[in-house]
């Protein structure tokens, strides 16, 4: 730890005016100094004074002059100072909270002798000594004094422990002796504890040591016993005075002596357990330090001097920041200071253990600390400022931490949850789970007060996936445990503790009672569960269904109610539960009945006369009974007896309602009589108090009254006899000897023998006492009375009585006592080593039996061991001389360092085996060399060589090896030990072993072994390089014999044998590769060798098509042999050729030969070739083509017959074109081609026969050729064949061609034809036929005629609605079917939207014409039209044109349209609000005066928002809160814009002001704004800083994030650190190199500081919050800037510093401005007016 000075607090004077004392207040807040004027200055933590107050004399006669200050301490509390002066009294001061708090005695403690040092480790409680010699206790509470020891020699000095449970005193003698107030468990002696050889003036009780200096100019280090440690000696530094003073800091790892100029620095360094001292901070010229004060959080130093002067140091071994957010300082080994840059607020992180904290995070939302150190953890809530320190070995940092409990934090680690409570500094609970879902544990810690349970704390978890436990933190027991059979994927217990409610994955709902241990299914397929907050109602969804339990233990008792959404939440707040639904994009709130609810909130609230209200209106049940019994005791705790009474009276307690009714009667009557209230009547109190069975109240309400008498008749009445008697003796009562006779025969009457006997020894009668104690069975407490009166002692036969008493009662240690008092020493050893009372055994026996003592060590040691206390047994074995117990003992223990010891001093080789043991636990802490020692001593040097090589250490095991052993055994170990990791897969650590004793080939062995051929080459390479072609080669034949082709042809290629892997992959049929191998390696020829043995393989037309693939010169000579050959006409070859290398060509050769035949005019032979070619039809359409039809018809009956039918074809076709039109007719039909009939007869015009054709054999293709027929013959031919049909009773056809009929020169003939065909369809067709038939396009009004001839009423309305005959249809709909009204309006607004008729739509249907309007951008029709319906509706249209101007870029538009109709405080506009707010501020250019009137108008309109949500449902909302902000930012701009077309005012501090409100605004904008206007008013200091932090947002902005900006400009300010990146920079690139030469400019001058200016709170001027204090000021309405002093205020709360507000009336006044009048007129609305009017004067 370092001191480095920060500042000066006093001055020092030119002669002596010693600092008598100085002091730290506990909470940090206050440091006191007292000078030597006996006045006590008040400083703060910053180190401004802020207060003082003088002492007092003890009598004023004296004067002022008459007394010193010796020393002065702070309350625990930090509101009083106890001062202990010469004048021999200590005054104790009310000091307050606050400065300024007025200044009184509240205790004084007048001694016999001057008070020469205090200490104040305790609440009431102040430590002092005296000149005198005696250290004392004075209680600020009882305001008496009490001696705790004394001395001979005065008391100079006083020094706690780092808890304040013990203190040191230094006297004069050089004395110092220890007193404990609770030594915490270290056993650790009081008194006396060391004489020093001078008087100890400079006395510090460190962690670990005790450190005196003095005159000697020596520091002593001291040990816990009073053995000297260290010493640091001086004496021989002539610059070097005596030691004065010390002071130790809180952690107890540092302490400072003060000396003459000089303070020098002590260090604990816990690894090597020694102080360090630190480099001395040496000041000249300061003279002698005569005080020292260490502020309680460690951070800082004060030194006082001889001259007066005070010093404040800072004291830290490093800091640093984390995340620019928080500040740590080092301030210890063992303590940090965590302090969060932007609220200022600290915690004081410190190991109470002393260990070195090692890392600290901030985690959990930065609201949690964690650190660690060796052996603990510490946790910490800075929201609280609660922290823990728990026992945590060291893990590695694996972690997992947890933090959504408030009171706990949750730790994973390795399958075990640990539960630490903020603030408990033991680990709350650990169990082993793996499931840690924060949905899957739940836990609850005194989240409800109940009564009679001090402390409840339960957990529930999982222990697997189908097993819940339940358990009680505080006792540390097992509550129960669930198994369930299906797996749980919810689980959380009642804020009480009691129920635990869970859900399994097939969504069923669970109760399980903890106390009666009853599980119970509640509901299934549950989505959601929750406790309601506060309560045990339980509110659950199933389905469709909300589900709600207000009584949970009556599960059955369930309230549903219908929902069509889901739960997303439950809300409890103001006096309402309400359960959030959403359905779809709504959101739905269902409330709970509050009233079932309602008696325990009135409970909760303290309303008793609400509950009972409210269980007046239930009946009696288990319960109500509850209830009512519930509000009784909590009536009676209150006081509120009428209420008791009602309860009792309801549950029918007779006896109680007859106390209290009597009670109460009494209460009545003193308040009748006396006035006031009745129930504080000390009899009323005393009563109530017995009722409460606190007699000790009922006593003290009594004797507060002098009614003795009534407090002795109540305890004689409960036969408490001891307050009886205490009060008679108390008050002196002349019936006090009667009283202690009837106590006694009341005793002996009920058997109290016990009670009997003290009685008697408090009245002397020692014997009858014991005789009473024996009765009782009490030996032990009969010897502790014989042993304290020597007349007993002298008594044989009572000690022989007690002793054998204490005996059969295994009191042996007592006994042993007493037989030691009694000097039967024999005895009473046998008693001491029978009851394991070894150490008063061992002293005994070193007085009476030394022969005994050995016997009795080892007798010790063993009693320990079974004890299971290791450490402490082994010293007792070594005093025996059985070192191999020792040996043992230390091993069991732990201490193998101290078992290492004692075995090197064994002679005996039974000791040997340990060796391995120890050697073993070294090698698992990985110091091999210790361990390799203890081995070779044990004779094991194989597990050392094992070690080595176990750890990978192969050179320490071949040297221990070599070492140790012969060649061939090295061999042999390292062979056999290869061997071993070979067969355990090790194989590098294998083969390190075979190359270590150079046998590489059995490494290569063992690779070759397990086939890692890789290893092998790599080996062969390096070890035999002459043998690796040949080693290729025998690993490739290897592996294809094994089938790994692909790796055989790696090490062939290796090899240099290509021709061997072709000849591989031909000999598996693999050509592909062969191929693949030969075309890399072997060249074109060996290419081409392969591919026709790879053709040779397949033959025939593959082999063809695989040489052609290849490459067509392959098969050039084949292709061109087979043409040749075909083209002379020479097929014989060409067959042979064929037959022999390709047969499937063969028909294809017929094919060719037949075509030959056919040109050459053979037909018969060319039939046969084309009939062998399996081409048959060919042939018949060659004798076709000659018109052979006879060889056709033959050919195609005997080898085609699919042909026959194109013979016939083309016989037919032969005899129409010869007009045979009959036999071709009969032709084509014997074809059954009757379509081509058709199409002849038509191609002849024959349209008669073509209709005959169709209808007979196609009647399917007679429509189309009826259409055909009319094209071709017009409207007279269709009318002919409509006659035709109706007259053949073909009516369906007949008006198929009726309708037909179109021309439209002859509208009359058509509407006739229709008509005939109507009248045809409704006459003989089905009516769904008639209905198409009328839907015919003939004239609405003669469809709708038809239809309703046919009662068809809706067919006709829609006739009429598709010509659009509106009236008509509406007047139909009305007079025949009402019910089709609605449907006629709907179509009539479908067809005025399709139209686009929106004037016409809004008199019917107005909301989709405006939707109409919007959707065509005629927005001021749509705007006009909604204003004239209602407010909500003019605001949707308002909201939708709003956002449409806003895509559009144009805000201002948008903002005058919201002028213009209002702000509405609907949420779903907000994000229109902050959008226009965003849109205006990153506007450019629109700081001047002529910006004024837009930032007025959305200044106005932000105001008039704010006014509306105020009274609207989301006042106080954090989006209210939002808007205020944005008002107030818009409020700064407006006035900036006003003030800048004004002369005489200056905008300067509006855009400072600006500046907090960074998390709006763009950061890169307001500092560049704020920075001009600072450099234009000569404000440089403040412009530099501000502009270069512009320069850095702007590089920041261009990385695009903010994380390595730096804030330490601006620590301590309101100015925020976390900000929104800038999306585009508000200045050009040559805009911003000029500010970046000016702020290089103004660095390279010097002549600026690089602070922000601060005011009289020595903070930042512009800051509204005090950097010391924390207060909070108002920014002033005109400039932002706090208001301190001569202040302006509003009606509302706003406030103005005057200099600015007169300034601005002024100038108002002057210039007329417009602009600022209008911002006059805004005051005025937003603060609820101005002030008087004028101008307002200093």
């Amino acid at each position: 730890m370092q001191l480095k000075h920060l500042k000066t607090l006093l001055t020092p004077q030119e002669g002596a005016a010693k600092v008598t004392c100085m002091a730290w207040a506990p909470n940090n807040t206050k440091f006191a100094v007292c000078t030597v004027d006996r006045v006590v200055l008040l400083y703060d933590e910053q180190g401004e004074r802020r207060d003082k107050f003088s002492t007092k004399p003890l009598d004023p006669k004296f004067g002022k002059q008459s007394y010193a200050v010796n020393d002065m301490v702070f309350s625990p509390d930090s509101t009083k100072i106890a001062i202990g002066q010469s004048d021999n009294i200590i005054f104790v001061y009310r000091i307050g909270e606050d400065w300024g708090d007025k200044k009184a005695i509240c205790n004084k403690f007048v001694q016999t002798s001057a008070v020469t040092c205090l200490l104040w480790p305790a609440e009431h409680a102040i430590i002092y000594g005296l000149v005198d010699g005696k250290v004392r206790l004075a209680n600020t509470q009882t305001n008496k004094s009490s001696t705790i020891y004394g001395t001979e020699s005065c008391v100079v000095s006083l020094a706690s422990n780092v808890s304040g449970k013990g203190i040191l005193s230094g006297h004069a003698d050089g004395t110092v002796v220890r007193y404990f107030f609770d030594d915490e468990g270290s056993g650790e002696s009081q008194g006396k504890l060391l004489m020093h050889p001078c008087p100890p003036y400079a006395l510090a009780w460190g962690a670990n040591s005790i450190m005196v200096g003095g005159c000697d100019k020596k520091v002593v280090a001291y040990g816990r016993e009073g053995h000297i440690l260290q010493t640091f000696d001086y004496s021989r530094d002539r610059s070097e005075k005596e030691f004065t003073v010390a002071a130790t800091s809180p952690s107890g790892q540092s302490v400072v002596f003060g000396s003459f100029d000089r303070l020098r620095v002590f260090n604990w360094a816990p690894r090597r357990s020694v102080w360090d001292e630190a480099k001395p901070k040496e000041i000249l010229n300061l003279y002698t330090i005569t005080s020292l004060a260490w502020k309680k959080d460690g951070s800082r130093l004060c030194a006082g001097t001889l001259c007066g002067g005070v010093e404040l140091f800072d004291c830290c071994l490093r800091r640093a920041i984390y995340k620019n957010k928080f500040e740590m300082t080092y301030v210890g080994l063992s303590q940090v200071i965590v302090r969060n840059l932007s609220t200022g607020t600290r915690v004081v992180l410190k190991s109470y253990y002393g260990y070195e904290i090692e890392e600290v995070k901030i985690m959990g939302k930065d609201r949690y600390l964690v650190a660690h150190t060796s052996d603990t953890l510490l946790l910490g809530d800075l929201l609280t400022n609660k922290l823990s320190e728990v026992p945590w070995p060291s893990s590695g940092g694996n972690e997992k931490f947890f933090f959504e409990n408030e009171t706990v934090c949750m730790i994973f680690n390795a399958g075990e949850l640990s539960l630490v409570e903020y603030s408990n500094n033991e680990i709350l609970g650990s169990v082993r789970t793996e499931f840690m879902n924060p949905h899957l544990i739940s836990v609850r810690l005194n989240e409800r007060k109940q009564r009679g349970v001090e402390d409840n704390k339960k957990l529930a978890y999982l222990i697997d996936i189908k097993t819940v436990a339940v358990v009680d933190l505080a006792g540390g027991y097992n509550l129960g445990t669930i198994s369930h059979d299906s797996k749980i994927d919810w689980l959380e217990l009642n804020e009480t503790g009691r129920k635990l409610l869970f859900r399994d994955k097939k969504l069923r709902l669970h109760l399980y009672d903890i106390e009666t241990g009853v599980k119970t299914t509640v509901l299934s397929f549950c989505s959601y569960v929750q406790w309601v907050p506060g309560s045990d109602v339980v509110v659950a969804q199933n389905r469709g269904n909300l589900c709600i339990w207000y009584s949970i233990d009556s599960p059955e008792s369930i309230t549903m109610f219908p929902i069509k959404g889901d739960i997303v939440d439950l809300e409890r707040a103001d006096g309402k539960t309400d359960v959030i639904v959403t359905e779809g994009v709504n959101t739905l709130t269902y409330t709970l009945d509050e009233g079932l609810i309602e008696f325990g909130t009135a409970i909760d609230d303290g309303d008793y006369d609400r509950a009972t209200a409210f269980l007046e209106t239930l009946e009696m049940s288990p319960e109500t009974e509850a209830m009512w019994k519930t509000l009784s005791k909590l009536a009676l705790e209150a006081r509120q007896l009428h209420i008791a009474e009602r309860c009792c009276a309801a549950l029918g307690d007779v006896s109680t309602v007859r106390f209290l009714h009597q009670t109460n009667q009494l209460a009545d009557k003193v308040t009748e009589e006396m006035g006031g209230d009745g129930t504080t009547f000390y009899q009323v109190q005393a009563r109530v108090a017995k009722l409460d069975k606190n007699f000790k109240l009922a006593e003290m309400h009594y004797m507060e009254q002098n009614a003795t008498d009534e407090a002795i008749e109540m305890y004689q009445e409960l036969h408490m006899w001891d307050d009886c008697i205490a009060v008679a003796e108390a008050k002196g009562h002349p019936e006090l000897n009667s009283l202690r006779g009837n106590y006694y025969h009341w005793l002996t009457e009920t058997g109290q023998d016990e009670r009997a006997g003290e009685v008697k020894e408090s009245e002397g009668d020692f014997q009858g006492a014991i005789n009473l104690y024996l009765k009782a069975g009490l030996p032990a407490k009969a010897a502790r009375l014989a042993i304290s009166r020597p007349e007993i002692t002298s008594n044989s036969e009572t000690v022989s009585r007690i002793a054998t008493n204490l005996i059969k009662g295994e009191f042996y240690e007592r006994a042993g006592d007493l037989y030691e008092k009694i000097r039967n020493n024999q005895r009473a050893l046998e008693c001491y080593c029978k009851g394991g009372a070894f150490r008063k055994a061992v002293e005994l026996a070193r007085l009476a039996f030394p022969a005994e003592v050995v016997k009795l060590e080892e007798a010790w040691g063993d009693y320990l061991v079974q004890q299971k206390q290791m450490d402490a047994a082994i010293n007792h074995f070594i005093e025996a001389g059985c070192s191999l117990k020792a040996i043992e003992a230390a091993i069991a223990a732990r201490q193998w360092k101290k078992a290492v010891h004692i075995l090197e001093l064994q002679e005996d080789s039974a000791a040997a085996k340990y060796y391995v043991k120890i050697a073993q636990y070294y090698t698992s802490m990985q110091d091999y060399e210790m361990a390799e020692q203890l081995f070779v001593k044990g004779g094991h040097i194989k597990d050392a060589i094992d070690m080595y090589t176990t750890a990978g250490r192969w050179e320490e095991a071949h040297k221990l090896a070599v070492k140790c052993m012969t060649e061939e055994e090295v061999m042999a170990l390292y062979v056999s030990r290869a061997q071993e990791l070979e067969r355990d897969g090790k194989f590098k650590e294998a083969e390190r072993l075979f190359a270590t004793v150079k046998q590489p080939d059995l490494a290569i062995a063992m690779y070759k072994k397990n086939r890692l051929f890789d290893d092998v080459i790599r080996l062969v390479a390096k070890y035999h390089p002459d043998l690796l072609t040949e080693t290729h080669l025998h690993l490739a034949k290897e592996l294809e014999a094994e089938s790994r082709l692909s790796e055989a042809e790696y090490h062939f290629m290796e090899a240099g044998e290509w021709k061997a892997a072709v000849h591989m992959y031909r000999v598996n049929d693999m050509w592909e590769d062969a191929h693949r191998v030969a075309k890399t390696h072997g060249g074109a020829g060996a290419q081409k060798q392969v591919a026709y043995l790879w053709a040779r393989s397949l033959g025939g037309e593959a082999a063809v098509k695989l040489l052609n693939k290849f490459d067509a010169t392959y098969t050039t000579s084949f292709s061109f042999l087979l043409n040749l050959r075909l083209v002379s006409s020479a097929f014989d070859f060409a067959f042979d050729l064929a037959r022999l290398s390709c047969k499937e060509k063969i028909p294809e050769i017929h094919l060719k030969h037949a075509i030959y035949l056919e040109d050459e005019g053979k037909f018969p032979e060319a039939e046969v070739e084309f009939i062998k070619a399996g081409k048959p039809k060919e042939a018949v359409f060659m004798y076709v083509h000659n018109k052979d039809w006879a060889n056709a018809q033959r050919v195609a009956e005997g080898h085609d017959p699919e042909s026959v039918s194109e013979v016939l074809v083309g016989q037919a076709k032969f005899c129409f074109e010869q007009k045979d039109f009959q036999k071709a007719e009969a032709f084509l039909l014997r074809a059954q081609r009757p379509e081509l009939a058709v199409k002849h007869y038509k191609d002849a015009d024959m349209w008669s026969d073509a209709m005959r054709i169709c209808k007979e054999y196609l009647p399917n293709k007679l429509s189309i050729l009826q259409e055909e027929y009319e094209r071709e013959t017009g409207v007279e031919g269709l009318l002919e064949q409509a006659r035709e049909w109706e007259q053949s009773g073909e009516y369906s056809r007949a008006v198929e061609c009726y309708l037909k009929v179109k021309d439209d020169a002859n509208t009359a003939l058509m509407e006739k034809c229709w008509m005939k065909a109507a009248e045809l369809s409704i006459k003989f067709l089905s009516g769904d036929r008639a209905v198409e038939v009328i839907q015919f396009p003939a004239g609405p009004i003669k469809a709708a005629e038809l239809y309703l001839n046919m009662d068809l009423i809706k067919e006709a309305i829609d006739v009429f609605i598709e010509g659009e005959e509106w009236n008509k249809a509406k007047r139909v709909a009305k007079e025949l079917e009402p019910r089709y009204e609605d449907y006629v309006d709907q179509k009539y607004k479908e067809h005025l939207k399709n139209q686009g008729k929106v004037d016409s739509l809004v008199g019917v249907d107005v909301m989709a014409a405006l939707d109409m309007y919007a959707e065509r951008g005629q927005w001021e029709k749509c705007l006009d039209t909604a204003s004239k319906q209602n407010f909500k509706i003019l605001h949707k249209y308002v909201a939708l044109y709003a956002t449409h101007l806003i895509k559009e870029e144009d805000a201002l538009k948008a903002l005058q349209l919201y002028v213009q109709h209002g702000a509405p405080p609907y949420p779903q506009n907000f994000n229109i609000y902050k959008r226009l707010f965003l849109d205006f501020i990153n506007l450019p250019n629109t700081d001047g005066p002529e910006s004024y009137r837009m930032w007025a108008d959305l200044r106005n309109f932000l105001l008039q928002l704010c006014e509306n949500l105020i009274k609207s449902s989301e006042a106080n909302s954090p989006a209210h809160e939002d808007f205020e902000q944005m008002l107030l930012t818009v409020h700064y701009y407006a006035t900036r814009s006003a003030a800048k077309g004004v002369e005489q005012l200056s905008s300067t501090k509006l855009s400072v002001s600006l500046l907090r409100h960074t998390e709006l605004i763009p950061a890169d904008k307001a500092f560049y704004e704020a920075g001009l206007a600072c450099r234009a008013v000569g404000w440089e200091n403040m412009a530099f800083i501000f502009l270069n932090h512009f320069l850095d947002l702007c590089d920041a902005t261009e990385e695009g994030t903010l994380d390595a900006l730096d804030h330490s400009d601006f620590l301590d300010t309101d100015i925020p650190f976390e900000v929104p990146v800038p999306t585009k920079l508000c200045v050009t690139d040559a805009q911003r190199e000029q500010i970046r030469d000016w702020v290089l400019m103004v660095s390279m001058d010097n002549r600026l500081e690089q602070v922000l200016p601060r005011d009289e709170r020595n903070t930042y001027e512009a800051s509204l919050v005090a950097a010391n204090t924390g207060l909070r000021s108002l920014p002033c309405v005109l400039t932002g800037y706090p208001v301190l002093r001569n202040k302006i205020e509003f009606s509302v709360g706003k406030q103005a510093n005057k200099e600015d507000w007169n300034r601005f009336l002024m100038a108002t006044k002057t210039t007329h401005s417009p602009e600022c009048q209008d911002v006059l007129q805004f005051i005025s609305q937003w603060c609820g007016g101005l002030p008087a009017s004028g101008f307002s004067v200093y």
